[in-house]
C-alpha cells in the first residue's frame, strides 16, 4: 500500500462527508419516502435550524465508525488484527446501555445482541454469526454504517479494505451484511486513486460471491439506472423488489444498500445531488447519506464538498464520540482525520504525521476551523468572523484568520472552541453525550498569534476560557495580554488557574483595542500537553457538570454527605473515569472507604474499561497492582487486610514504565511494566461488586509539562 500525496486532505474530506451526511439525514431517520415528501419535500440542505433542532448531536454512525477503528492502534497497527481483537475493542469502549449502540435488546438490536455475546465470553466472529443469532438479526445494517474508517486506512487498496471490513463486520453481523460492508469499503478505498464510479463498483464486486443477494441488487440498480433516467422511478423499483416489507428486522441491510447505489449513480460527483436523492428516498437516512457523503468526500476531495452549498460553515468540524475514553469525546474532524491518517500511515510503514509539531489545533488543511466559532453571545462582544487561510504560519502552511470589527476595550472580539460539553447543550435524542474535559487547571495553553500588516492600529490579544460555575452558568477566565502591532508575531502562554473542581468548557482567543478598530489577526496554532495538577471534587459553586465530567460506567453513582463519590456496582467491575490519553507521568490519590466490595481502588493511564493500571484493595486481605489488558494481570501483591468502613489514603504513580503505589503513606509497590505498557490515559475510581465511598481525587503532574 502506497500513501497518496493528497492522503491527508482526502481523509479529512471523507470524515467531513460522513459528518455532513449523518447530520443531514438524522432528523428524519426511519421515515418513508412518502412522509418525507409530504412533510419536508426534497432534502437539499440541513433542516435543523428552521425547526429549532441542534445540528451537532451524538450518533451511532459517527461514534461507532471512529471508535471501533481504534482496534488497530490499540493492537499495534498490525495487519494481523483479528475479529476477536476488534470485539475486545467493543468491550473496552462501549458503556453498556449508554454509548454508541442502539440498546434494543437481545434478538431485537443486532449490535446489542453481539455485545451481550461478547460480554458473556463468546468471541468474534461467532458473536455476530447467523448460526448463533439467526439470519435476520445478523443481516441488519450496522455492519455498513461503521465501515468507512476501515476503508480510509487502506487508500488505493480495495482488497485490504474489503478484508478489514469483513473482520470488523463479523463482530456483529454475517452473510449479506458483511458483503455489503465489503463492497462499500472496497469502493471507498479505491476512490483514493480511481475516479470512475463504475470501475470502483466492478472492482468491489470481485470481493463478494457472484450469486450473493448484494451482487444481484447492485446489478439490478445499475440496470435500472441505465433505463429509467429518473431516480424516482428507480427508487420505486427498489421498493417493489427490495423494500422493507421483503426483509425482517428493524433496519435491514438490503434495502438501504440499494439506496446508497441509487444516490451515487444518479448523483454523480455532485454531493448535494447525491445526498438529496439518498435522503429523500427515506428509510435509514442518516446511515445511508453518511456512507454516501464519506465516499464522495474521499473521491472528490474538499473541492467536491465546497462546490455546492455551505455544508462546512454550520458544521465547524465538530463531532462527539461518547465512549469510556471520555477525553476524546469532544473532538473535531481534523483531530479524528489525523487519527485515521496515522493509522493508515502505520499500516503502510510510514512515520506519523504531526502538523506544527503535534499542536492540538493546527488548522493546516484547507477550510479547517477545528470547532472554533465566534463567541458572540454577549452584547459586550464585538463582531468576529473566521476564515482558514494560506500562510501566516511559522510551522505549517495555513492559519485561522480572525476578522474583527468595531473593537473597543469593553467590547473585545472572541473566538473559542469547546473543551467539554458546551454550555446549554440539550439532552441528546437516543444517545447520551458522555464526556470528560480535554483541558484542566494547572495545564499551560500555548498559542501563536500574528497581526496583519495592514491593520490600522495595534490590538491587545489574550487567551481566555470559560468554566462552569453556579447553576452551571458560564464563568469567564482570562490570561495575560500581549500587544500585537501590525505585522508582529507573539506567543501567548497561560497556565490555567485552579477552578476548584469546576470543568473548563471552552478555550479561545480574545482581541481588544481602542476606538472601534477593525482588522485581522491570525492564529497559527493553539495547544497544551502533559498531565494537569488538579483536584477533582465538588466545586464551591456547586452545579451538576462537575459530576458529568466523569465517565460513569457504574450501576449507580451517588453523592453522600462529605464524600463526593459513592460508587455502587451490582455485578462485575464498575468505574468512574476522567482525563485524556495525553496524561502520561503523574500521580493520583484519593481517600477510599470500602463497604461491601470485592475490591476497590484507583486506576491510572486508563484507556477504557479494559485498558489500565490499578491499585486495588481486595476482599481476600491483599492489595494488588494490576494491569488490565485482555483480562487482568497481577503485577504484584502484598498482604493488606482492610476493614469495612475505614478510610484508606490510596496513591498511585506512573513515571515512564515505573509504577509505584502507597496505602496510608506506606510504599507497598514499586514495579515496572515494559511489556506493552500504557503510555498515557486518565484516572479512575474502581469498584467491583459492592459499595465504595471516595473523597476528592488529586492529580499531580510529574512530567514537567503542565
Amino acid at each position: 500500500m502506497t500513501i497518496p500525496a493528497d492522503y491527508a486532505e482526502r481523509v479529512y474530506a471523507g470524515v467531513l462527508g460522513k459528518l455532513i451526511g449523518v447530520y443531514l439525514g438524522r432528523p428524519f431517520e426511519g421515515w418513508t419516502h412518502e412522509r418525507i415528501m409530504a412533510e419536508l419535500g426534497e432534502i437539499s440542505y440541513y433542516i435543523q435550524d428552521p425547526r429549532g433542532l441542534p445540528l451537532i448531536v451524538t450518533d451511532d454512525d459517527i461514534s461507532g465508525t471512529f471508535t471501533f477503528l481504534r482496534a488497530l492502534a490499540d493492537h499495534g497497527n498490525t495487519l494481523d488484527l483479528t475479529a476477536e481483537q476488534i470485539g475486545a475493542t467493543w468491550l473496552n469502549y462501549i458503556i453498556e446501555t449508554r454509548t454508541i449502540l442502539w440498546w434494543g435488546g437481545l434478538g431485537n438490536s443486532t449490535e446489542h445482541t453481539a455485545f451481550l455475546r461478547l460480554k458473556n465470553g463468546i468471541p468474534a466472529p461467532r458473536s455476530g454469526s447467523a448460526a448463533l443469532n439467526g439470519k435476520v438479526v445478523s443481516e441488519q445494517i450496522g455492519s455498513q454504517i461503521f465501515i468507512d474508517g476501515w476503508a480510509m486506512v487502506a487508500p488505493g487498496d480495495p482488497a485490504l479494505a474489503a478484508d478489514l471490513a469483513r473482520r470488523a463486520a463479523s463482530v456483529s453481523h454475517d452473510g449479506e451484511a458483511i458483503y455489503g460492508a465489503q463492497v462499500l469499503a472496497a469502493m471507498q478505498a479505491g476512490a483514493f486513486v480511481e475516479p470512475d464510479l463504475n470501475r470502483l463498483i466492478d472492482t468491489a464486486l470481485t470481493f463478494i460471491p457472484r450469486d450473493s443477494l448484494i451482487a444481484r441488487l447492485i446489478h439490478d440498480v445499475r440496470e435500472w439506472h441505465l433505463g429509467d433516467d429518473d431516480w424516482r422511478r428507480t427508487r420505486e423499483r427498489i421498493e417493489e423488489r427490495y423494500g422493507y416489507d421483503k426483509y425482517g428486522g428493524n433496519c435491514h441491510m438490503i434495502p438501504n444498500h440499494a439506496l446508497i447505489h441509487l444516490g451515487l449513480l444518479y448523483g454523480g460527483d455532485d454531493l448535494q445531488r447525491a445526498l438529496l436523492i439518498t435522503n429523500t428516498s427515506g428509510w435509514d437516512t442518516d446511515c445511508n447519506s453518511g456512507n454516501v457523503g464519506c465516499f464522495l468526500g474521499i473521491k472528490n476531495g474538499l473541492a467536491g464538498i465546497d462546490a455546492g452549498p455551505d455544508w462546512r460553515g454550520p458544521l465547524a468540524d465538530r463531532l462527539y464520540l461518547p465512549t469510556a475514553d471520555g477525553g476524546r469525546a469532544i473532538t473535531d474532524a481534523i483531530t479524528e482525520a489525523y487519527h485515521v491518517i496515522n493509522t493508515g500511515r502505520a499500516l503502510a510503514g510510514e512515520a506519523p504525521a504531526a502538523p506544527k509539531h503535534g499542536a492540538r489545533f493546527h488548522f493546516d488543511l484547507p477550510g479547517s476551523v477545528q470547532g472554533f466559532q465566534p463567541d458572540n453571545d454577549s452584547p459586550f462582544t464585538a463582531p468576529a468572523a473566521l476564515e482558514n487561510v494560506a500562510g501566516h504560519s511559522r510551522l505549517g502552511r495555513r492559519s485561522l484568520a480572525i476578522h474583527y470589527n468595531h473593537l473597543t476595550s469593553d467590547h473585545p472580539a472572541r473566538v473559542a472552541t469547546p473543551t467539554f460539553i458546551p454550555f446549554g447543550t440539550p439532552p441528546m435524542r437516543g444517545y447520551t453525550l458522555i464526556a470528560s474535559p480535554t483541558l484542566y487547571s494547572g495545564q499551560t495553553v500555548r498559542a501563536e498569534l500574528s497581526a496583519d500588516e495592514s491593520n490600522p492600529t495595534e490590538v491587545a490579544g489574550c487567551l481566555y476560557g470559560r468554566r462552569y460555575g453556579a447553576d452551571d452558568a458560564a464563568v469567564l477566565m482570562s490570561g495575560p495580554e500581549v500587544i500585537l502591532r501590525p505585522g508582529s508575531v507573539r506567543e501567548l502562554t497561560w497556565r490555567l488557574p485552579d477552578t476548584e473542581g469546576a470543568p473548563i468548557a471552552q478555550i479561545g482567543i480574545a482581541v481588544r483595542a481602542e476606538g472601534g478598530a477593525q482588522g485581522t489577526v491570525y492564529l497559527d496554532y493553539l495547544t497544551w500537553d502533559g498531565a494537569p495538577t488538579v483536584v477533582l471534587g465538588e466545586p464551591p459553586d456547586g452545579g451538576a457538570m462537575w459530576r458529568n465530567a466523569w465517565v460513569d460506567a457504574l450501576d449507580r453513582f451517588d453523592r453522600r454527605l462529605s464524600n463526593p463519590y459513592r460508587l455502587v456496582q451490582n455485578r462485575g467491575t464498575g468505574m468512574l473515569i476522567q482525563g485524556t490519553r495525553e496524561w502520561r507521568d503523574y500521580e493520583v490519590s484519593a481517600p477510599i472507604r470500602p463497604h461491601m466490595a470485592e475490591s476497590c481502588g484507583l486506576g491510572l493511564r486508563v484507556q477504557g474499561l479494559g485498558r489500565y493500571y490499578a491499585l486495588l484493595l481486595c476482599a481476600d486481605g491483599k492489595a494488588r497492582m494490576v494491569k488490565a489488558l485482555t483480562g487482568q494481570t497481577v503485577l504484584a501483591e502484598v498482604e493488606l487486610p482492610w476493614e469495612l468502613g475505614r478510610t484508606y489514603a490510596v496513591k498511585l504513580e506512573a513515571r515512564g514504565p515505573r509504577l509505584r503505589g502507597w496505602v496510608d503513606d506506606q510504599l507497598i509497590f514499586d514495579e515496572a511494566d515494559n511489556d506493552h505498557a500504557f503510555d498515557g490515559g486518565g484516572v479512575a475510581l474502581i469498584c467491583t461488586e459492592g459499595r465504595v465511598d471516595c473523597g476528592a481525587v488529586t492529580v499531580t503532574a510529574l512530567d514537567g509539562k503542565h
